[in-house]
This record gives C-alpha cells, sequence and structure tokens, in this order.
C-alpha cells in the first residue's frame, strides 16, 4: 500500500486573489508562491462564499454552509458537538496539527476587543479535536501576538513578525514530531495581510518608496483617502512579500527534511481586501477583490503536469471535501461541496453545477452596522448577479459581464440586452438558496413569504 500523503494548508487572511504575480499584479514580489503555482495547479475563479474570517473559516472546517447553522458575523463560537476537519484526519490515523488563528471561538463577542481574545486560550474543548494546538482565537496585531498549546492556559508570546513564528513553530513541530513515520495534516492560519497593515521593517520601507500601478477601478475623488489607500495597498503588498518569503522557507524545509516528494501543499485566504477597488476598503462586498481568493494545489505526485490551470469556479464547500480527497478520504457525512481533486487528475472536466452561490451572511442583528448590507449572489465563469437584503427592497443589485468587465466598472442592473442572462441567473441562485435551506430568502425579489426568519 502507498504511503499516506501528507497536507500542508497555508491560510492567509484578507489576501486577494490578484495580488499576487501568478494572478496577475504587476508589482507583486511573490516568487514562491508564483513558483508553487508553475509547479502545481492554479483555481483562476476560487471564490469566498463568505468574506468575512468565521463564515468562511466556519465552512472550511466543517464542509457546511455557515447558513444551515446560523453562523453570523464575527461573534460566533462554534459548537464542540460539530464533526471537523481534524476529526476525519483523526480516524485516518493522521497527526493533526493547527497553527495560528482560529477565529471559532466568540471572538468580539464573548471577549470584547481583539487585544482581550489575544490573552485568553480556547478552552481544549473547542479546538475542533486538533490533537496539537498552537492557537489563538484573532489578534490583529502582527507584532504582538500570543498563542496557547494544547489545554495550556499560559499565553506564550511570538517574538517579532506574527508570520516568521507561526511558521517557525510549525517547522519546529515537524522536526520534533516522535512518529516521523505517521502523516500529518498541518495547518498554518497567519493573519497578515488583514489589516492593520503592518510589516517588518525591512519589508515594508522598500515598498513605502516604491511607485504601483493602481487598477482602473480604484476609485475616489478624496486626495487624503486616496492617499491612505495607497499606502495602505503598499504596506498591504509588503505583508504578502513577507507571507510569500515564508512559503519559500518551508517549502525549503520539507525538502531539505526529505518531506516534499509526500507532502501536498494548499495555498489559499478566507476572502480578498479591497484596497480602495470601487473606492472601498475591507471586505464583506461582492466585488471580485472581496470574494476573488488564490487558490493553489501543489501535488508531488502529479508534477508531470505544471503551470495547469483550472478556470472552473470554486467556492468555500468545496475545501473540506478536497482536502480529504487529496489524501485518498472520503467524508463519513454527506456534504455540500465537491471533491476539486476531479479536476487536478483529469477525472472529470466540470463540476455539475452552473456556477457557486455567494453570500454575506453578516450581519443579521440590526444593531450592527452592516445589518441592511447583506446580500446574496451566483457568480459563473462569465457572469456575477447579485441581490440586495430586505432594507434595501430585496432588489436586483448588481450584474456584471466579467470576460468583458473583469474590474466590475459597468454594472449592467438596469441593462435590457441581458434580461434573459438575468432571468437565469435569478433562477439558480434562488434555487440555491432553496437547495440549501438559506432562509433568508429575500421574499419580495422571490415571491416567498415568510422565508426572511434566519432560523425558522
Amino acid at each position: 500500500m502507498d504511503k499516506k500523503p501528507n497536507l500542508l494548508v497555508i491560510l492567509s487572511d484578507q489576501l486577494r486573489r490578484h495580488a499576487l504575480g501568478c494572478y496577475g499584479d504587476p508589482d507583486a514580489r511573490s516568487p514562491h508562491i508564483d513558483k508553487l503555482s508553475n509547479d502545481g495547479v492554479r483555481f483562476s475563479n476560487a471564490c469566498s462564499t463568505y468574506p468575512i474570517c468565521v463564515p468562511f473559516r466556519f465552512t472550511m472546517m466543517t464542509g457546511e454552509y455557515a447558513h444551515t447553522r446560523s453562523v453570523p458575523g464575527i461573534e460566533y463560537r462554534m459548537s464542540p458537538k460539530e464533526r471537523t476537519l481534524a476529526d476525519e484526519f483523526n480516524e485516518a490515523n493522521y497527526e493533526t496539527i493547527y497553527i495560528g488563528k482560529w477565529h471559532l471561538d466568540g471572538g468580539h463577542g464573548r471577549l470584547g476587543s481583539a487585544k482581550q481574545t489575544n490573552r485568553v486560550p480556547v478552552p481544549r474543548s473547542h479546538q475542533g479535536r486538533w490533537k496539537s494546538w498552537y492557537g489563538f482565537e484573532l489578534r490583529n496585531d502582527p507584532f504582538d501576538t500570543s498563542y496557547f498549546h494544547n489545554g495550556d492556559q499560559r499565553p506564550i508570546p511570538i517574538e517579532g513578525y506574527q508570520t516568521d513564528g507561526l511558521f517557525d513553530i510549525s517547522m519546529q513541530h515537524l522536526t520534533e514530531r516522535t512518529d516521523p513515520q505517521k502523516p500529518f495534516c498541518m495547518l498554518i492560519s497567519v493573519e497578515p495581510p488583514h489589516n492593520p497593515f503592518e510589516a517588518p521593517a525591512d519589508y515594508q520601507s522598500p515598498w513605502e518608496k516604491r511607485e504601483i500601478q493602481l487598477p482602473p477601478n480604484f476609485a475616489t475623488n478624496d486626495i487624503e483617502t486616496r492617499d491612505a489607500f495607497l499606502i495602505n495597498r503598499k504596506r498591504y503588498n509588503a505583508m504578502v512579500e513577507n507571507l510569500d518569503a515564508n512559503v519559500g522557507r518551508m517549502r525549503k524545509f520539507l525538502k531539505e527534511n526529505s518531506l516534499d516528494k509526500n507532502t501536498v501543499i494548499v495555498f489559499l485566504s478566507d476572502h480578498g481586501e479591497l484596497g480602495g477597488a470601487h473606492g472601498l476598503k475591507g471586505k464583506q462586498w461582492p466585488y471580485e477583490e472581496s470574494i476573488g481568493i488564490p487558490l493553489v494545489i501543489y501535488d508531488p505526485r502529479i508534477s508531470e503536469k505544471p503551470k495547469k490551470i483550472i478556470h472552473e469556479p470554486t467556492c468555500t464547500e468545496d475545501l473540506f471535501p478536497t482536502f480529504l480527497g487529496l489524501c485518498g478520504l472520503e467524508s463519513k457525512t454527506i456534504l455540500p461541496g465537491f471533491n476539486l481533486t476531479h479536476l487536478l487528475n483529469e477525472t472529470c472536466s466540470h463540476l455539475p453545477r452552473e456556477g457557486v452561490m455567494l453570500q454575506y451572511v453578516a450581519e443579521l442583528r440590526e444593531r450592527f452596522v452592516f445589518h441592511d448590507s447583506v446580500w446574496r449572489a451566483f457568480r459563473t465563469q462569465r457572469y456575477k448577479y447579485v441581490v440586495r437584503g430586505d432594507k434595501n427592497n430585496s432588489e436586483p443589485w448588481m450584474f456584471f459581464d466579467l470576460e468583458n468587465d473583469p474590474y466590475e466598472g459597468n454594472n449592467l442592473v438596469r441593462n435590457s440586452q441581458f434580461n434573459e442572462e438575468k432571468k437565469y441567473l435569478h433562477k439558480l441562485l434562488r434555487n440555491r438558496l432553496l437547495e440549501t435551506e438559506d432562509s433568508f430568502v429575500l421574499s419580495s425579489a422571490w415571491g416567498i413569504p415568510s422565508l426572511n426568519d434566519w432560523r425558522n
């Protein structure tokens, strides 16, 4: 029997798809991630179903739609009863290791600020049953991070920059493993390039002096706002470059320790960052800069087909079955996503669906600032169709032809030439909402009464 492969998942926070060289950023300095892409497979239309941290992480960790578990925004505490990725790999006799940001233990809702949260351990019962745990709930400060090891209640400070420290922990753990013959599943979850936008000085200072190319949708008439967007984009690029250097450091470590030929590497992010596109910052919007994420898979067993690009739209629900599929495993439960290894191995050319559903699940509580900003969307390889929430009259909001308008500068929602396309995508979205038991169906848009209660 062939030895089971190791799985290494590198999860970045708020890294938009187009901030990397392999995805077309002309300024990006990401040679190691670009090489990973060239050596493996790059998904050109990978999407975050939920462009905000907690719902994405919940779905990645369980394979379930966040809305089927009433997962709101950043204040959710995942139940220990949920079956997680670690459960699947533990039962397959893998060593499971989690390193870095967790953000599934209630965060701001239970503890208040990120500063408070960083100093309070995640209870062992709420760590998703990862056998080795070097985690923290969240921090959002790359130069002041502490983590907790397993059930130890004492915070352990990371000296220096968070990304460097978390990769140090990962390599130290792999060096000191008691059973090096046992396959491992390791997930490294780093916050950068999440704001605040700060990188080590040797990365940040050169970027602040460089001229960068701005995308055509970089839009603001306010000089002060434009300057702030510009400096943040430069610092963001510096954080990406530092992350890239750590990816290179990890690949070198794997090779030097004879782990490279049996370790599958997945590189991705939970959502993007607008960075001034459309005059906006942050995430939670249906634009590509927000929902578009990098997804690169390197499998040394299929390295004879490098530089492969898959244009099929993918979503967050696909990650759980794909992580299992890369190691020859299948979930013990029926899940909504698809195992993307069939595309990698070319056992199929297309997924049995016409596109992916996208949604902003946060925030459903009226007191929260984003309550009026809820939306649902359907994205195919060519089109994106978006409907806004009830407080905005539940009306079609956006329609973009991504093939001819990749920067989404021309909203065609009122253009009668696309009535048939809009009608069709409206149908696809409505059906997907019903199929997935999304009870936040927008009543006036869908003509379905009494389906606006999130929990019923």
